[in-house]
């Protein structure tokens, strides 16, 4: 069954013609969609947002620089923020001041305070907010949340989480070099880690409390186009052990660069089985993964093949189409969808960001003063 309801107008800030997230992201996963039509963008100057104009099939009345003037337009519904984290405020609160419905990418704020200062003021204005913590909409993920409260693994005892960045390792791309620098707010522990935590509270449950230790094992790395060194003073090697509210043991590692051996490992261990979720990439969201599982008699893991109805839902027809990250943001987009059409709040909210910031200042609060929180 179609819905045939008017397409909503999205306006796009920091969409580029040279590529960036927004372009490799969020466009095409908004094209896949059923409901959504491009309708505007911002970029950093006023010749590369003609560039991208042209690009993307719009007319130069359409581009600008101007997120204000976006948000403004009479024919956008949604403004999607997809710049560097320290933009985000100032991007951000003009979106809100003019009531429209915005999707910033997490990070949501260069640090909690950000975060919560947007997540109020959208409380207070009566926005329609979503953030982008696209990991949780993956079909595998929301395949693993239902096997777990449906009891394959019966009662959860304990689970645990290896994976690798990818980014924060001994070269970075110049374009990318930014997320060296922790004042950014883009770190090891805001993006992968940040992304994948964010799904295994959704699957399992919070932590009713946790220790950490953190480090920066590298200070200092190569810029791989010129050779150039600089500081490092992101950690890139995160270890997290606690108890869930569930009562269940967790123990997590993330580590900066790539491993030879596992990228992504994710177990879940109960009273009944086991289920194992195994992936080329730390970022969650972005990987090729496979889940499989045991439970009862049976002795060794099996492949457990996600079904259908969480692949391909109604009006995502483009998605076989897409490549790379953006099937997973499709998904979210396809959430967010209905739930402005039919008053829902699956996705989660700048509230749900701002509570999920404050989780990482735990772990960071914990790895600095060694005390559990």
């Amino acid at each position: 069954m179609k819905h045939t309801a008017a397409p909503l107008g999205v306006g796009i800030v920091g969409l580029s013609a040279d590529g960036g997230w927004g372009g490799r992201g969020h466009l095409p996963a908004l094209r896949a969609v059923e409901g959504y039509e491009l309708r505007a963008l911002t970029a950093s100057t006023p010749d590369s947002a003609r560039k991208a104009a042209a690009a993307f099939g719009l007319p130069e009345s359409a581009a600008g620089t101007d997120a204000a003037a976006l948000a403004a337009r009479d024919d956008v519904d949604l403004v999607v923020i997809a710049v560097r984290v320290p933009h985000h405020r100032e991007l951000i609160l003009p979106v809100l001041r003019a009531g429209k419905t915005v999707l910033s990418e997490w990070p949501l704020g260069n640090g909690t305070a950000e975060a919560e200062e947007l997540a109020a003021y959208a409380a207070e204005a009566g926005v329609r907010t979503a953030v982008g913590l696209q990991a949780r909409s993956a079909p595998v993920v929301r395949y693993l949340r239902d096997l777990v409260a449906d009891g394959f693994v019966g009662e959860v005892l304990s689970t645990t989480l290896v994976g690798s960045g990818g980014g924060w390792g001994p070269v970075v791309a110049e374009r990318t070099a930014y997320v060296a620098d922790r004042a950014n707010g883009a770190t090891l522990l805001t993006v992968p880690f940040g992304h994948t935590l964010d799904a295994l509270t959704m699957v399992l449950s919070g932590f009713a409390t946790l220790t950490a230790t953190t480090a920066t094992r590298r200070p200092r790395v190569r810029i791989a186009e010129t050779g150039a060194e600089l500081p490092m003073t992101a950690e890139d090697q995160i270890a997290v052990t606690g108890r869930l509210e569930s009562g269940a043991v967790a123990s997590l590692h993330y580590r900066g660069g790539s491993s030879r051996g596992t990228n992504l490992l994710w177990e879940i261990n109960g009273t009944e089985g086991d289920l194992v979720l195994t992936g080329d990439s730390g970022h969650l969201q972005f990987g090729q993964v496979e889940l499989r599982g045991a439970r009862g008699d049976q002795r060794d893991l099996r492949p457990l093949p996600v079904p259908g109805e969480y692949l391909l839902p109604d009006g995502l027809d483009g998605l076989a189409a897409l490549e790379g990250p953006a099937g997973v943001v499709a998904h979210a987009y396809h959430q967010l969808r209905a739930d402005l059409r039919d008053g829902t709040s699956v996705v989660p909210d700048f509230a749900h960001a701002a509570a999920h910031h404050r989780l990482l200042d735990r772990i960071t609060r914990a790895a600095e003063t060694g005390t559990a929180q």
